[in-house]
C-alpha cells in the first residue's frame, strides 16, 4: 500500500509531535531544555521554508451569467473594482496583462439605449475610496490591428466574481477607464507582464501575477474556452486561474512552445483550413495569434476570398466586415457547413490537432455603433488580415477550443471541446503547480493534507517553545536562589571554621572532649576529626577507669588515655613497676554497642 503525500505528511506531523512531548519530558536540565528549544524552533523553521503553505487551489471564475457584446453575443465575467466595490462586466483577455473598465464617457447623451447596462456597467473613479490616478496612457494593445486605444490610467482594488462570491482579489491593480467604442466591454487582462507607463524602471505587477505572489493561485496559468449560445442550450465561458477543467475538453491536443515576441506569445501555426472539399488556406501554412480580446478571425487576403467562395459572403469596404442579410443566412444555416483548422506544433508535419466550428460558430450580429443605418446586422466574422502580424484567431475560433495556457513552463495547449452536458455541469479542476512549488497538494485542485494543517503544527510548536521558555527560566531562578542560598550558608560555615580553628589553636594542650554534644556545633554540621595526634577511640582493657564524665577522658585502641595534665598514658613494660588491678568488686564491660565519633547517640 503506497501511502499519499498528503497521508505522509500527516504523519510526519504526528511524529513530530509524539517526539516533541517525549523530549520535554527528558529535557530535565535547563541547558538541555534550552538547546532543545533553539533545535526546536530551529526545525521548525526549516520546515516552514520548505513547507510552511498548502499550494492553492485552482480558482474557478464563474461567468456572468449574460450575453455581453456588440458583435457577439459573448458569454462575460463578473469583476467588481473599487471601494465601495462597483460591478461591472467584462470579457477574458488572453493578451493583455492590464484591467480596462468603460467610465462615464462611455456613454454620451443620446447614444444607445440603456448604454450603461450594455456597456457591461461603468466604473466611476471618483466614487472609489481607494481610487490612485496615474495619467492617461495609450494600451500599446493590438496596435497590429489598429485598434489600440487609450484610457485614465490609476490603481484600485479589484475583485473577480460578483459581490459575496470570494472571487480572487488584488489591492493595487493596474486599472484603465476609457470612453471608445473601440473595445464596447472592459476587459480583465490574463498575461502576466508588468506593465510600463512612462519607464522601464518601475514595472507595475500584473493581476495574475499578483495572485501568485499572494499565494492565491498555484501558478502563472489559466484555462479559457468563450462558450457559445448553439451548444447544448447556451453554454457560458469558462476561465480558470491556475489550472484547468478536464470535463471542458478531450485527450486529442497539441502542446506549443511559446513565441519568442511576448507580445504574440500564443502563436500556433495552422497548418490547414477547410470546409468539406474547399480548401480554404490556399497558401499553405501560417502562423496565427491566439487572442480572446477580438471576435473575429484574421487571415490572408486569399483565404478571405476563399471564404468569400465558399459560404457566398460579400466584403463591406465600409465597416471592413462580412455583413450578410438574411437569404444568405437562410441559406448557410440550410446547407451548415462546418470549417476545420488543423493546428500543430510545427509548420508541418508533427502532432497536430483538429477544431471545427459549425456554421453557428460564425453566424452572428452586430450592432451600432460599429455599423449605422441599419444599426444592426448579421456578419460572418472574418477580417482580411493586410499582413503576417495580423493573422489572428479570436473569441470565434475559442468557442470550439479549449486553451490552456503555463507561462512558468513556456507553453500552451489547443483543444477541441467536449459537448457533455452532465461533464460541463460538473467541473473536474486540476491544478498546474508552479516550477518551483515545494509545497503541499495534488494535482487535482486539492489542497492540505487531510491531517494536521501547517497552522496547527506552528501553532503547537510555538506553544511547546514557550512552555520550555518559561519552564527553563522557573529552573534557572530556583537554581540561582538556591546557589544563592549554599553560598551564603558556605559563607557563615567559614566564618565559624575560622573561629573554630582559632579557640582550637589556643586550647591545643587542653583536654579534648571526644563525647559528642547533644546538639549542632556552632549551628554548623558535624565532621568526624581525623586529626592524628587523635586517634579513633577503642575499648579500653585497662584496669584503670576515669570517669567519663570528667575532662580529659578518650577510650584509646591502645589502652592509653589522656588523664588529667597527664598527657599520653603508657602501658609500662619492662622494669618498670607493674601495675596491679586494685581490689575491690570486680568492675564489668557494660554492654553497649560500638559508637564511632560522630555518631548520635
Amino acid at each position: 500500500m503506497v501511502a499519499s503525500a498528503g497521508q505522509l505528511n500527516s504523519l510526519g506531523s504526528t511524529a513530530l509531535l509524539t517526539l516533541t512531548i517525549a523530549q520535554l519530558g527528558a529535557a530535565a536540565a535547563v541547558g538541555s531544555l534550552q538547546r532543545y528549544g533553539a533545535e526546536l524552533a530551529e526545525t521548525t523553521l526549516v520546515r516552514r521554508k520548505v513547507n510552511t503553505t498548502d499550494i492553492p487551489a485552482p480558482i474557478s471564475i464563474a461567468p456572468s451569467q449574460y450575453w455581453d457584446g456588440i458583435d457577439g453575443p459573448w458569454s462575460s465575467f463578473a469583476l467588481q473594482v473599487g471601494t465601495p466595490a462597483q460591478n461591472v462586466r467584462v470579457f477574458a483577455s488572453t493578451a493583455a496583462p492590464i484591467t480596462w473598465t468603460i467610465g462615464a464617457d462611455g456613454c454620451p447623451p443620446g447614444y444607445v439605449a440603456d448604454c450603461a447596462n450594455s456597456r457591461g456597467f461603468l466604473f466611476l473613479p471618483n466614487q472609489s475610496l481607494t481610487w490612485v490616478p496615474n495619467s492617461r496612457f495609450n494600451f500599446a494593445l493590438e496596435d497590429n490591428l489598429g485598434m489600440d486605444t487609450n484610457g485614465n490610467a490609476g490603481f484600485d482594488t479589484e475583485v473577480l466574481g460578483w459581490q459575496g462570491s470570494g472571487g480572487p482579489t488584488v489591492a493595487h491593480a493596474t486599472v484603465f477607464n476609457v470612453a471608445s467604442a473601440q473595445y464596447w466591454l472592459g476587459a480583465f487582462g490574463l498575461n502576466p507582464l508588468p506593465t510600463n507607463f512612462t519607464t522601464f524602471t518601475n514595472p507595475q505587477p500584473s493581476f495574475m501575477q499578483q495572485l501568485l505572489n499572494n499565494n492565491t493561485i498555484p501558478s502563472l496559468s489559466y484555462a479559457y474556452t468563450a462558450g457559445n449560445q448553439y451548444r447544448l442550450n447556451k453554454v457560458f465561458g469558462s476561465l480558470t486561474l491556475g489550472g484547468y477543467d478536464l470535463n471542458r475538453f478531450g485527450s486529442n491536443n497539441i502542446t506549443v512552445d511559446m513565441y519568442s515576441d511576448v507580445s504574440r506569445d500564443l502563436l500556433v501555426y495552422v497548418q490547414g483550413i477547410n470546409s468539406g472539399t474547399a480548401n480554404l488556406l490556399p497558401s499553405g501554412t501560417i502562423s496565427m495569434y491566439i487572442d480572446s480580446t477580438i471576435a473575429t478571425i484574421w487571415l490572408p487576403e486569399d483565404a478571405c476570398k476563399a471564404f468569400e467562395t465558399a459560404f457566398g459572403l460579400v466584403y463591406n469596404e465600409d465597416y471592413g466586415l462580412y455583413l450578410m442579410n438574411s437569404s444568405q443566412r437562410t441559406t448557410l444555416q440550410a446547407t451548415n457547413p462546418s470549417v476545420t483548422f488543423t493546428l500543430g506544433a510545427n509548420q508541418t508535419g508533427g502532432s497536430t490537432v483538429a477544431i471545427e466550428l459549425p456554421y453557428k460558430a460564425f453566424d452572428l450580429t452586430v450592432q451600432y455603433p460599429m455599423i449605422s443605418n441599419p444599426n444592426t446586422s448579421y456578419y460572418f466574422p472574418l477580417n482580411r488580415a493586410a499582413n503576417d502580424t495580423q493573422y489572428t484567431l479570436g473569441r470565434t475560433f475559442l468557442q470550439e477550443a479549449y486553451l490552456i495556457v503555463d507561462y512558468e513552463r513556456q507553453h500552451f495547449k489547443v483543444a477541441p471541446c467536449t459537448w457533455n452536458q452532465a461533464a460541463i455541469q460538473s467541473p473536474l479542476i486540476q491544478r498546474i503547480k508552479s516550477t518551483n512549488s515545494t509545497k503541499n497538494g495534488d494535482d487535482n485542485g486539492n489542497s492540505g493534507n487531510g491531517g494536521i494543517s501547517a497552522g496547527t503544527i506552528a501553532g503547537v510548536v510555538v506553544a511547546i517553545v514557550a512552555a520550555i521558555a518559561i519552564l527553563a527560566a522557573l529552573l534557572w531562578f530556583f537554581r540561582r536562589r538556591k546557589r544563592t542560598q549554599k553560598q551564603r550558608a558556605s559563607e557563615l560555615e567559614a566564618k565559624e571554621q575560622s573561629g573554630a580553628a582559632k579557640e582550637s589553636s589556643d586550647n591545643e594542650n587542653k583536654p579534648f572532649i571526644s563525647n559528642p554534644m547533644g546538639g549542632e556545633l556552632g549551628g554548623g554540621e558535624i565532621h568526624e576529626l581525623t586529626a592524628p595526634h587523635k586517634p579513633f577511640a577503642q575499648e579500653m582493657e585497662s584496669p584503670h577507669k576515669v570517669d567519663p564524665n570528667k575532662a580529659g577522658y578518650s577510650e584509646m585502641g591502645d589502652g592509653e588515655y589522656f588523664g588529667p595534665g597527664k598527657g599520653f598514658a603508657h602501658e609500662m613494660q619492662g622494669n618498670d613497676q607493674p601495675v596491679y588491678e586494685m581490689a575491690g568488686s570486680d568492675v564489668h564491660e557494660m554492654p553497649t554497642h560500638e559508637r564511632r565519633l560522630g555518631e548520635d547517640k
